[in-house]
């Protein structure tokens, strides 16, 4: 009979009065039994092991590769007015006067980057070195190089430059590591230079995989942590508990400029795919699919039979494509690629950019209430056809828009998401022309004129320059199709 048991058959045979007392009894006797227990598990610390725990170590081997960065760029700064801008000076002087023009002005920005290899090649954020004429590396040991942009990618918010005059130096590294192995809760170091003040080290975990949607790049896909990540941080290492790089710190979540225990880095998974292309000696490509998706929402969950609404619904395959040679189809849901789930077309756009180009994967979708695993060969878009970048001169309306062939090589590069498999897309605009005037933007994509459908740069080049007034114009802009007519 166990204690609890004989307790209570003991305070049943009891007067009352006498029960309570029993139950007190009782009641200290199990306490005094789970103290006991407790004591015997938590034990004074007997080694210097036990008693120190430190990040010291991994900090030692991790912090030399973190480098700052320090980026130069030249600015313009507004015209500032002179003697001869006054009204006064002008009614005697004459409007030919010129104005005084803007002064451009040097403009430097700190950020942080890691060495990933034993050249000398830094990985960094884009938006650190934007711009930027000269680009200054200084290492944890004071030393200090220039360095050379050698690929910088705003879709993804990465670039990697390389150091200068490094033949026969030793450098630290830090190895990339598996940024699909970490989970929730895994603690993480941060390391950069915030604000400025010199190499930081902050800890924390990983506070949530996989965020997407939070548009800070077109491949919106972020390891979430708690460990401090604050202005001057961007581009530094967010390092595993193995030594290894698991992310490039990039944003945080703030209201006054300082870390709130909300911050973002791109994934290693990323980063090599980047290495990778770098390594091919390329430019930057990345694989493409060759489909269309929708998130799949709690009412498309139910109708479709999931278990929980995840996962990409398909609504469009393009012939010839990855995804229409696997067999992919309008109505599936994409609910894995490889071994790992997608949730969203954040996460499977994420998922295809990363995959290994010349490798093939898997799609495991959905269909008619049963799961069906496809074979997806991992390759570059075509250039088809040729892009034929132009820009339109003459007095018509798109005068001034620089456009190009819509191929899927072109639709990858620029991140074209529209429904449009082939066409021309505005890629520039050039102020104060007719095409600027008009509200021509970038990534607009110029379906008809004057009720004429247009499928190639050549032929809208030729139409516009032989058609006059008044133009009828039809422009997609992103899920719109705008319809106007000009007369002059």
């Amino acid at each position: 009979m166990s204690l609890i048991q004989w307790t209570i058959s003991f305070e049943t045979s009891l007067k009352p009065r006498t029960a309570a007392l029993a139950c007190t009894l009782a009641a200290a006797m199990i306490t005094g039994l789970i103290d006991g227990a407790i004591a015997r598990s938590a034990q004074v610390p007997t080694t210097q092991e036990q008693i120190t725990l430190s990040f010291a170590p991994l900090v030692r081997e991790a912090a030399p590769a973190v480098v700052n960065i320090t980026a130069s760029r030249r600015v313009r700064t507004p015209a500032v007015p002179s003697l001869f801008d006054d009204p006064f000076f002008r009614r005697f002087f004459g409007e030919s006067l010129p104005l005084a023009p803007g002064r451009q002005r040097p403009q430097s920005s700190l950020g942080s980057g890691v060495i990933v290899s034993d050249d000398g090649m830094v990985v960094t954020n884009h938006h650190v070195i934007d711009g930027a004429t000269e680009i200054r590396i200084a290492l944890a040991d004071r030393r200090e190089f220039d360095a050379e942009l050698l690929l910088s990618d705003e879709r993804t918010d990465l670039a990697f430059l390389q150091l200068q005059d490094v033949e026969g130096l030793r450098l630290p590294t830090l190895p990339l590591g598996e940024s699909d192995d970490l989970e929730v809760g895994d603690l993480v170091l941060a390391i950069g230079n915030p604000f400025g003040v010199g190499q930081t080290v902050t800890s924390g975990i990983v506070s949530a995989e996989a965020r997407t949607g939070l548009g800070i790049s077109d491949f919106s896909f972020f390891i979430q942590t708690d460990a401090a990540i604050n202005p001057g941080n961007s581009g530094g290492a967010l390092v595993a508990m193995d030594g290894t790089l698991v992310g490039i710190n990039t944003a945080i979540f703030s209201r006054d400029g300082g870390s709130l225990g909300i911050g973002f880095a791109v994934p290693s998974t990323m980063v090599r795919a980047l290495l990778d292309s770098i390594d091919r000696g390329q430019p930057l490509a990345r694989p493409w699919l060759g489909a269309g998706g929708q998130p799949v929402t709690a009412d498309l969950a139910d109708a479709l039979g999931l278990g929980r609404p995840a996962g990409v619904m398909v609504n469009s395959v393009e012939p010839g494509s990855p995804a229409g040679r696997a067999g992919l189809r309008v109505g599936d849901v994409v609910i894995a690629v490889g071994d790992t789930p997608v949730d969203d077309p954040d996460s499977l756009r994420f998922r295809i950019a990363t995959s290994r180009i010349g490798r093939d994967t898997t799609l495991t979708v959905h269909r008619d209430e049963r799961e069906v695993v496809l074979a997806l060969p991992v390759e570059l878009p075509p250039e088809i056809p040729p892009r034929d970048e132009t820009w339109l001169e003459g007095r018509h309306p798109f005068a001034g828009a620089l456009v190009a062939n819509l191929s899927p090589a072109l639709r990858e590069a620029v991140g074209h998401t529209g429904p449009d498999r082939d066409g021309v897309i505005v890629l520039d605009v050039a102020g104060g022309s007719p095409a600027d005037r008009i509200n021509v933007r970038p990534m607009d994509v110029v379906l008809g004129v004057n009720g004429q459908p247009i499928g190639s740069v050549d032929q809208l080049e030729r139409l516009m320059n032989r058609a006059t007034a008044p133009w009828r114009l039809q422009i997609r802009r992103g899920d719109r199709v705008l319809d106007t007519t000009l007369r002059g």
